[in-house]
């Protein structure tokens, strides 16, 4: 369905705008452009794609036309922003031998000091920082895709305004959300500091633990944390790298990763290192996962989902990583600052978009690193204060999306009403062209979103 994406995107009333293809799709996907903000890749009609986003891409955008109420784009959008968020585009710069590496990697890694593994991160990051796509260091292609075809049916009249249900709940402008990943038995003993430190700036955030090998994870511990409101996640089996190797071999461990989410009473899941194959996803049986990065330009895998918003893989809520790990922060970047952080976050909140962190109690246990950490807690603090941000937990973020997912817009007379459990926490927006630019705006609301 070509409007599917647009309309789950959106939460549009059903039928209000219709999509269509200018002509036959081409054999071979490659990229192209759509406007001067998003790189495309997939099948086009206009059939002039490259195998590299490097290469000069022909923009595709005047070839689209607009008949009736229906939008003729030369490509699936659906199929495009799939191969987005599934990252199903040609993204690997070590052609194709990172397996091999990755497996030497980790033989070796026991034997080498976090020194020596920041100078080959340093190395990988500097190979793959130049790279044209995904676009660092928050790329929002996705949202872009979106918001220029609106603005295109928006312009030529087929809609004066287009009515959809809100991203977050209450008219918020944007998410914040904090997890931590505790990686060694050092992290895991410094969780309860980590608790303190949180409480303090009013954060309540989620732990993700390892279940096996690396570390025991206390039954006390795990009651602590919900006692004090936050969420414990299931982080990989046992941070080996290896989890997504072998088909057979992931499945024999996801029996044992669903054990644990029922004994830890885990909602959600996260890989080590961010390692991940989204198509096998549904053998976990978790509602959330949150191993994709936005953009993965100093991950060992890389790629990247391009969007800053929630999405579904099948039945489970996706919940990008949108903002850089302090691991590649202080250790790979080796800056003791949050400017890329306070960067990263006005452009996601630009987009009204969720920044999620990832802190590792393992790496803000030295005066400079806590310093950097806590002024990261300050800056959020004052971004409460100023801005009309939800702070969740992963798993009400999974709630509002999954109810949001089953809302629907109707009309009432002259007005439209959103339907659907969980109705009351949703707000009734509206996107309008304004001098040229595409604006939201909130019912009964006179400033522009």
């Amino acid at each position: 369905m070509l409007s599917r994406a647009f309309s789950e995107f959106y939460r549009c009333p059903e039928g209000i705008l219709d999509f269509a293809l200018t002509g036959a799709l081409s054999q071979n996907a490659g990229y192209f452009r759509f406007g001067s903000d998003a790189i495309c890749y997939g099948r086009s009609c206009s059939g002039d794609t490259k195998e590299s986003p490097e290469s000069p891409l022909c923009d595709v955008m005047g070839d689209t036309a607009v008949s009736d109420e229906t939008l003729e784009l030369p490509f699936d959008l659906t199929e495009i922003i799939d191969n987005l968020r599934l990252e199903r585009y040609p993204h690997r710069l070590l052609g194709g031998r990172e397996g091999v590496l990755k497996r030497i990697y980790y033989l070796v890694r026991p034997l080498t000091s976090r020194r020596i593994r920041s100078r080959v991160q340093r190395f990988h990051a500097r190979r793959s920082q130049g790279l044209a796509f995904p676009n660092w260091p928050v790329d929002t292609t996705v949202e872009s895709l979106f918001e220029t075809i609106l603005l295109l049916v928006l312009q030529e009249k087929v809609i004066d305004r287009l009515p959809f249900v809100w991203f977050w709940p209450h008219g918020d402008r944007g998410c914040v959300v904090m997890t931590h990943d505790v990686e060694t038995e050092v992290g895991r003993n410094h969780c309860p500091y980590l608790l303190d430190l949180d409480e303090f700036f009013a954060i309540k955030s989620s732990f993700e633990f390892v279940p096996e090998e690396r570390y025991q994870v206390p039954a006390k511990l795990l009651e602590e944390i919900r006692n004090r409101g936050c969420e414990i996640v299931i982080q990989d089996l046992n941070h080996d790298g290896r989890l997504f190797d072998n088909k057979k071999e992931f499945l024999r461990r996801a029996v044992r990763i669903r054990h644990y989410a029922k004994e830890y009473g885990a909602q959600g899941f996260r890989s080590a290192v961010l390692y991940r194959k989204p198509e096998w996803y549904d053998a976990l049986e978790f509602s959330f996962d949150m191993s994709i990065p936005n953009v993965a330009h100093l991950d060992p895998q890389l790629g990247g989902c391009c969007t800053v918003m929630p999405y579904f893989i099948g039945n489970t809520l996706e919940l990008p990583v949108t903002t850089i790990q302090d691991y590649s922060l202080f250790h790979v970047l080796n800056e003791r600052s949050i400017d890329l952080w306070d960067t990263q976050v006005k452009q996601i909140l630009g987009k009204n978009g969720m920044a999620s962190f990832i802190v590792h109690p393992d790496y803000i246990m030295d005066s400079d690193t806590r310093r950097v950490y806590t002024d990261l807690l300050s800056y959020l603090q004052r971004l409460r204060q100023t801005t009309p941000v939800w702070f969740a937990l992963p798993r009400e973020v999974c709630a509002w999306w999954n109810a949001r997912s089953r809302m629907s817009i109707v009309k009432n007379g002259d007005s439209w009403q959103i339907h659907g459990e969980g109705a009351e926490n949703a707000v009734l927006a509206f996107a309008r062209s304004v001098n040229g630019q595409l604006r939201y705006q909130l019912e009964d609301e006179t400033v522009k979103v």
